[in-house]
Protein backbone atom coordinates (compact mmCIF):
# COMPACT_ATOMS: atom_id res chain seq x y z
CA UNK A 1 0.00 0.00 0.00
CA UNK A 2 1.32 3.34 -1.14
CA UNK A 3 1.40 6.19 1.40
CA UNK A 4 -1.22 8.62 1.28
CA UNK A 5 1.01 11.31 0.01
CA UNK A 6 2.13 9.20 -2.89
CA UNK A 7 -1.51 8.26 -3.16
CA UNK A 8 -2.73 11.60 -3.64
CA UNK A 9 0.26 12.26 -6.29
CA UNK A 10 -0.32 8.66 -8.42
CA UNK A 11 -4.08 10.65 -8.56
CA UNK A 12 -2.55 13.59 -10.01
CA UNK A 13 -3.64 15.91 -7.38
CA UNK A 14 -1.01 18.24 -6.48
CA UNK A 15 -2.74 21.65 -5.93
CA UNK A 16 -2.01 21.66 -1.68
CA UNK A 17 -5.59 23.22 -1.63
CA UNK A 18 -6.99 19.82 -2.62
CA UNK A 19 -4.81 17.54 -1.35
CA UNK A 20 -5.85 18.98 2.24
CA UNK A 21 -9.58 18.66 0.90
CA UNK A 22 -8.90 15.01 -0.33
CA UNK A 23 -6.84 14.58 3.53
CA UNK A 24 -10.03 15.62 5.90
CA UNK A 25 -12.63 13.41 3.77
CA UNK A 26 -10.03 10.64 4.12
CA UNK A 27 -9.88 10.75 7.91
CA UNK A 28 -13.85 10.78 8.16
CA UNK A 29 -14.19 8.08 6.10
CA UNK A 30 -11.80 6.06 8.02
CA UNK A 31 -13.95 6.96 10.99
CA UNK A 32 -17.27 6.11 10.08
CA UNK A 33 -16.67 3.40 7.43
CA UNK A 34 -13.56 1.42 8.67
CA UNK A 35 -13.94 -1.70 6.99
CA UNK A 36 -15.03 -0.44 3.62
CA UNK A 37 -12.29 2.29 4.10
CA UNK A 38 -9.59 -0.49 4.37
CA UNK A 39 -10.75 -2.53 1.43
CA UNK A 40 -10.21 0.82 -0.63
CA UNK A 41 -6.55 1.83 0.35
CA UNK A 42 -6.01 -2.35 0.32
CA UNK A 43 -7.96 -3.40 -3.41
CA UNK A 44 -8.06 -0.33 -5.42
CA UNK A 45 -5.39 1.51 -7.85
CA UNK A 46 -4.25 4.45 -5.83
CA UNK A 47 -4.72 6.88 -8.48
CA UNK A 48 -8.82 5.76 -7.86
CA UNK A 49 -8.53 5.95 -4.19
CA UNK A 50 -8.95 9.61 -3.45
CA UNK A 51 -11.72 9.56 -6.00
CA UNK A 52 -13.94 6.86 -4.06
CA UNK A 53 -13.27 8.38 -1.02
CA UNK A 54 -14.49 11.62 -2.40
CA UNK A 55 -17.68 10.36 -3.73
CA UNK A 56 -18.20 8.39 -0.65
CA UNK A 57 -17.54 11.94 1.48
CA UNK A 58 -19.77 14.06 -0.65
CA UNK A 59 -22.93 11.49 0.01
CA UNK A 60 -22.64 10.85 4.00
CA UNK A 61 -22.52 14.51 4.10
CA UNK A 62 -25.55 15.30 1.86
CA UNK A 63 -27.27 12.05 3.81
CA UNK A 64 -26.67 13.49 7.45
CA UNK A 65 -28.02 16.93 6.30
CA UNK A 66 -31.27 15.37 4.37
CA UNK A 67 -31.78 13.14 8.01
CA UNK A 68 -31.64 16.54 9.80
CA UNK A 69 -35.02 17.53 8.62
CA UNK A 70 -36.85 20.14 6.58
CA UNK A 71 -37.53 22.92 8.95
CA UNK A 72 -35.20 25.22 10.34
CA UNK A 73 -36.79 26.25 13.99
CA UNK A 74 -35.02 29.80 13.16
CA UNK A 75 -37.01 30.74 10.58
CA UNK A 76 -34.56 30.39 7.37
CA UNK A 77 -33.41 27.87 4.93
CA UNK A 78 -32.68 24.54 6.39
CA UNK A 79 -29.22 23.58 6.34
CA UNK A 80 -29.83 20.17 3.67
CA UNK A 81 -31.29 23.50 1.33
CA UNK A 82 -28.67 25.70 1.92
CA UNK A 83 -26.52 22.44 1.14
CA UNK A 84 -28.50 21.70 -2.45
CA UNK A 85 -28.44 24.99 -3.80
CA UNK A 86 -24.37 24.89 -3.17
CA UNK A 87 -23.93 21.77 -4.55
CA UNK A 88 -25.77 23.25 -8.09
CA UNK A 89 -23.68 26.21 -8.29
CA UNK A 90 -20.89 23.92 -7.73
CA UNK A 91 -21.82 21.82 -10.68
CA UNK A 92 -22.38 24.59 -12.76
CA UNK A 93 -19.12 26.53 -12.32
CA UNK A 94 -17.01 22.84 -11.46
CA UNK A 95 -15.39 24.46 -8.73
CA UNK A 96 -16.45 25.44 -4.73
CA UNK A 97 -15.24 26.55 -1.31
CA UNK A 98 -16.44 23.82 0.45
CA UNK A 99 -14.02 21.30 1.44
CA UNK A 100 -16.31 18.66 0.94
CA UNK A 101 -17.58 19.94 -2.47
CA UNK A 102 -14.05 21.18 -3.78
CA UNK A 103 -12.96 17.42 -3.81
CA UNK A 104 -16.01 16.21 -5.63
CA UNK A 105 -15.98 18.65 -8.24
CA UNK A 106 -12.44 17.74 -8.95
CA UNK A 107 -13.02 14.19 -9.25
CA UNK A 108 -15.85 14.36 -11.69
CA UNK A 109 -13.37 16.55 -13.63
CA UNK A 110 -11.04 13.23 -13.96
CA UNK A 111 -14.26 10.89 -13.81
CA UNK A 112 -16.69 12.72 -15.66
CA UNK A 113 -19.48 10.44 -15.38
CA UNK A 114 -19.90 11.16 -11.94
CA UNK A 115 -21.56 14.41 -12.99
CA UNK A 116 -24.73 12.79 -14.04
CA UNK A 117 -25.08 10.49 -11.05
CA UNK A 118 -24.48 13.32 -8.63
CA UNK A 119 -27.16 15.58 -10.05
CA UNK A 120 -29.41 12.02 -9.26
CA UNK A 121 -28.37 11.49 -6.08
CA UNK A 122 -29.38 14.96 -5.08
CA UNK A 123 -32.23 15.32 -6.81
CA UNK A 124 -33.82 11.94 -4.68
CA UNK A 125 -32.03 13.15 -1.45
CA UNK A 126 -35.44 14.91 -0.75
CA UNK A 127 -36.86 11.92 -0.28
CA UNK A 128 -35.14 11.43 2.60
CA UNK A 129 -35.27 14.63 3.94
CA UNK A 130 -38.90 14.62 4.10
CA UNK A 131 -39.20 10.61 5.11
CA UNK A 132 -42.38 9.93 7.18
CA UNK A 133 -41.91 6.25 6.71
CA UNK A 134 -43.04 3.44 4.36
CA UNK A 135 -46.45 2.50 4.31
CA UNK A 136 -45.98 -1.00 2.43
CA UNK A 137 -43.17 -2.72 0.16
CA UNK A 138 -43.86 -0.79 -2.83
CA UNK A 139 -43.02 3.03 -0.93
CA UNK A 140 -39.45 0.93 0.15
CA UNK A 141 -38.80 -0.12 -3.54
CA UNK A 142 -39.93 3.61 -4.33
CA UNK A 143 -37.15 4.95 -1.82
CA UNK A 144 -34.66 2.25 -3.21
CA UNK A 145 -34.99 3.50 -6.72
CA UNK A 146 -34.97 7.37 -6.24
CA UNK A 147 -32.54 7.12 -3.62
CA UNK A 148 -30.60 4.52 -2.65
CA UNK A 149 -29.83 3.27 -5.91
CA UNK A 150 -28.59 6.74 -6.85
CA UNK A 151 -25.96 7.32 -3.93
CA UNK A 152 -24.63 3.80 -4.68
CA UNK A 153 -24.32 4.50 -8.08
CA UNK A 154 -21.86 7.52 -7.10
CA UNK A 155 -19.21 5.39 -5.98
CA UNK A 156 -20.49 2.03 -8.54
CA UNK A 157 -19.71 4.56 -11.59
CA UNK A 158 -16.19 4.86 -10.55
CA UNK A 159 -15.11 1.21 -9.94
CA UNK A 160 -17.58 -0.47 -12.94
CA UNK A 161 -16.43 -0.19 -16.21
CA UNK A 162 -17.84 2.46 -18.40
CA UNK A 163 -18.49 0.13 -21.19
CA UNK A 164 -20.79 -2.43 -19.06
CA UNK A 165 -24.01 -3.44 -20.63
CA UNK A 166 -26.01 -0.50 -18.95
CA UNK A 167 -28.93 -2.67 -18.18
CA UNK A 168 -27.24 -5.29 -16.60
CA UNK A 169 -25.28 -3.04 -14.56
CA UNK A 170 -28.13 -1.41 -13.47
CA UNK A 171 -29.93 -4.97 -12.65
CA UNK A 172 -26.87 -5.94 -10.46
CA UNK A 173 -26.32 -3.05 -8.94
CA UNK A 174 -29.85 -2.06 -7.96
CA UNK A 175 -29.91 -6.00 -6.68
CA UNK A 176 -27.04 -5.07 -4.16
CA UNK A 177 -28.50 -1.94 -2.59
CA UNK A 178 -31.99 -3.43 -2.33
CA UNK A 179 -30.00 -6.06 -0.15
CA UNK A 180 -27.83 -3.54 1.33
CA UNK A 181 -30.57 -0.92 2.10
CA UNK A 182 -33.13 -3.47 3.76
CA UNK A 183 -29.78 -4.57 5.66
CA UNK A 184 -29.46 -1.35 7.39
CA UNK A 185 -32.47 -0.65 7.60
CA UNK A 186 -32.94 -3.44 10.40
CA UNK A 187 -29.46 -3.38 11.73
CA UNK A 188 -29.76 0.37 12.29
CA UNK A 189 -33.27 -0.02 13.96
CA UNK A 190 -32.47 0.66 17.30
CA UNK A 191 -30.47 3.97 16.07
CA UNK A 192 -33.41 5.11 13.60
CA UNK A 193 -36.18 4.64 15.97
CA UNK A 194 -33.91 6.75 19.02
CA UNK A 195 -34.03 9.35 16.10
CA UNK A 196 -37.65 8.94 15.87
CA UNK A 197 -37.41 7.22 12.16
CA UNK A 198 -39.51 3.97 11.60
CA UNK A 199 -37.74 2.80 8.06
CA UNK A 200 -39.46 -1.04 8.26
CA UNK A 201 -43.02 -0.48 5.84
CA UNK A 202 -45.83 -0.43 8.36
CA UNK A 203 -48.08 -3.26 6.12
CA UNK A 204 -44.80 -5.76 7.03
CA UNK A 205 -45.14 -4.78 10.51
CA UNK A 206 -48.83 -5.43 10.64
CA UNK A 207 -48.71 -8.99 8.65
CA UNK A 208 -46.38 -10.15 11.61
CA UNK A 209 -48.08 -8.69 14.15
CA UNK A 210 -45.52 -6.13 15.55
CA UNK A 211 -45.89 -2.69 16.47
CA UNK A 212 -43.96 0.17 16.38
CA UNK A 213 -44.48 0.35 20.34
CA UNK A 214 -42.95 -3.29 20.19
CA UNK A 215 -40.08 -2.24 18.47
CA UNK A 216 -39.46 1.40 20.13
CA UNK A 217 -39.49 -0.82 23.78
CA UNK A 218 -36.87 -3.47 21.90
CA UNK A 219 -39.63 -6.34 22.58
CA UNK A 220 -37.45 -9.29 21.37
CA UNK A 221 -41.03 -11.85 21.14
CA UNK A 222 -41.08 -14.33 18.31
CA UNK A 223 -43.33 -12.48 16.11
CA UNK A 224 -40.42 -9.76 16.31
CA UNK A 225 -37.78 -12.46 15.60
CA UNK A 226 -39.63 -14.00 12.79
CA UNK A 227 -40.09 -10.34 11.36
CA UNK A 228 -36.82 -9.36 11.13
CA UNK A 229 -35.45 -12.49 10.36
CA UNK A 230 -37.54 -12.90 6.99
CA UNK A 231 -36.58 -9.29 6.42
CA UNK A 232 -32.51 -10.28 6.62
CA UNK A 233 -32.69 -13.41 4.69
CA UNK A 234 -34.95 -11.12 1.75
CA UNK A 235 -31.85 -8.96 2.13
CA UNK A 236 -29.16 -12.06 1.81
CA UNK A 237 -30.78 -13.14 -1.53
CA UNK A 238 -30.42 -9.81 -2.70
CA UNK A 239 -26.43 -9.46 -1.91
CA UNK A 240 -26.23 -13.02 -3.47
CA UNK A 241 -28.13 -12.33 -6.68
CA UNK A 242 -25.63 -9.40 -7.11
CA UNK A 243 -22.30 -11.50 -6.81
CA UNK A 244 -21.75 -11.35 -10.80
CA UNK A 245 -21.49 -7.62 -10.67
CA UNK A 246 -17.53 -7.89 -9.64
CA UNK A 247 -17.38 -9.09 -14.03
CA UNK A 248 -18.71 -5.80 -14.84
CA UNK A 249 -15.52 -3.93 -13.07
CA UNK A 250 -12.13 -3.70 -15.10
CA UNK A 251 -10.12 -6.68 -13.57
CA UNK A 252 -7.62 -3.96 -11.55
CA UNK A 253 -10.94 -3.50 -9.47
CA UNK A 254 -12.11 -7.06 -9.20
CA UNK A 255 -11.14 -7.39 -5.49
CA UNK A 256 -12.40 -4.42 -4.29
CA UNK A 257 -16.04 -5.31 -5.54
CA UNK A 258 -15.94 -8.78 -4.45
CA UNK A 259 -14.79 -7.66 -0.99
CA UNK A 260 -17.75 -5.45 -0.62
CA UNK A 261 -20.23 -7.41 -1.68
CA UNK A 262 -18.51 -10.21 0.90
CA UNK A 263 -18.79 -7.59 3.47
CA UNK A 264 -22.09 -7.04 3.18
CA UNK A 265 -22.95 -10.92 3.62
CA UNK A 266 -20.60 -11.30 6.35
CA UNK A 267 -22.77 -8.27 8.26
CA UNK A 268 -26.20 -9.98 7.13
CA UNK A 269 -25.01 -12.91 8.87
CA UNK A 270 -23.96 -11.12 12.00
CA UNK A 271 -27.19 -9.67 12.06
CA UNK A 272 -29.33 -12.84 11.48
CA UNK A 273 -27.09 -14.64 14.72
CA UNK A 274 -28.35 -11.55 16.84
CA UNK A 275 -31.46 -11.89 16.52
CA UNK A 276 -33.74 -10.00 18.57
CA UNK A 277 -30.54 -8.05 19.86
CA UNK A 278 -30.66 -6.13 17.05
CA UNK A 279 -33.55 -4.20 18.44
CA UNK A 280 -30.71 -2.81 21.07
CA UNK A 281 -27.58 -2.94 19.25
CA UNK A 282 -26.23 -3.28 15.58
CA UNK A 283 -24.40 -6.27 14.35
CA UNK A 284 -20.80 -6.14 12.72
CA UNK A 285 -18.50 -9.01 11.28
CA UNK A 286 -16.15 -9.99 13.70
CA UNK A 287 -12.74 -8.14 12.69
CA UNK A 288 -10.94 -11.62 12.16
CA UNK A 289 -13.86 -12.79 9.62
CA UNK A 290 -13.02 -8.83 8.09
CA UNK A 291 -9.98 -9.62 7.76
CA UNK A 292 -10.09 -12.66 6.46
CA UNK A 293 -12.04 -11.29 3.40
CA UNK A 294 -9.89 -8.13 2.79
CA UNK A 295 -6.52 -10.62 3.04
CA UNK A 296 -8.57 -13.19 0.74
CA UNK A 297 -9.15 -10.58 -2.13
CA UNK A 298 -5.88 -8.60 -1.78
CA UNK A 299 -4.29 -12.05 -2.81
CA UNK A 300 -6.65 -11.88 -5.90
CA UNK A 301 -5.51 -7.88 -6.56
CA UNK A 302 -6.37 -8.02 -10.89
CA UNK A 303 -7.97 -11.21 -10.96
Amino acid sequence: MHTWGRTLTLAGIHDPRLRDDYTRQRKLVAGYKRNAYVAVRLLLPPELVPHVIAATAFMHHTDLLAEEGSTDPAGGDDRFTVWEKEVRDGLAVGDSTHPVLRPLLHTASVHPGLREHTERFLAGAPMDRDFAGFADEAGYQRHVDGYSLPAFMLVACLVLSADADPEESRALCRSYIDGSQRLDFVNDLAEDLGDGRLTLPGEILKRYGVSRSDLERKRDTPHSRALLRDLLEQSRRDLLASRSLPELAPPAHRAFVRAFVALELLTNEAALAKGGLVLRESAGPSPRAALGVLLREYRRRGR
